[in-house]
């Protein structure tokens, strides 16, 4: 079983591409999970994957974002949280 680990950005990450753009980074990664934005105008997802130097190089992503986005902080746990997507997943 591989863990799944919940992350919260925040910053200037809506209206940015934010999400769009880490699916297609999750997805180049072969991970499988979600992304969505929040109310209070943070990025959160749960993501997971078979390789962990995958998951650990989308963390690493997450930390600068696309183009256009000033992300401030990154939160990041692992969850006990099993993954029902079989793909990365943007939610709306």
């Amino acid at each position: 079983m591989q863990e799944s680990y919940r992350f919260v950005v925040t910053g200037r990450v809506q209206g940015v591409g934010f999400r769009v753009a880490t699916r297609r980074k999750a997805q180049a990664l072969g991970l499988i999970g979600w992304v969505r934005n929040c109310a209070d105008g943070s990025v959160e997802g749960l993501v997971a994957g078979p390789r962990f130097d995958a998951v650990l190089a989308l963390r690493d992503w997450l930390r600068r974002g696309p183009p256009g986005a000033q992300v401030e902080t990154l939160e990041w746990h692992a969850v006990d949280a099993p993954i029902d997507e079989p793909r990365f997943l943007v939610r709306r």
